[in-house]
């Protein structure tokens, strides 16, 4: 579920795709790597590879991200 009632919601993906955002429009570059970008938002937040998945794929329905060539991740914004 994407938005619950728990005692955490800096688990949830919501805030956590808040914070990737955070990380893509502080960042002067158009292209991310995956494992770069997970790297730069687990420094902060304790998260899964998984968890990171599907931030990214409810990123990408909104339009924030696109796959680009080579297989980086782009920024729409």
């Amino acid at each position: 579920m994407i938005v619950n009632k728990n005692i955490n919601p800096e688990r949830d993906l919501y805030y956590l795709g808040g914070k990737t955002i955070e990380i893509l429009n502080s960042s002067n570059k158009t292209e991310f790597d995956y494992f770069e970008l997970y790297s730069s938002l687990s420094k902060n937040h304790n998260i899964s590879i998984n968890l990171f998945s599907l931030i990214l794929d409810w990123l990408f329905i909104l339009g924030v991200i696109k796959i680009g060539k080579k297989g980086f991740l782009v920024k729409c914004f």
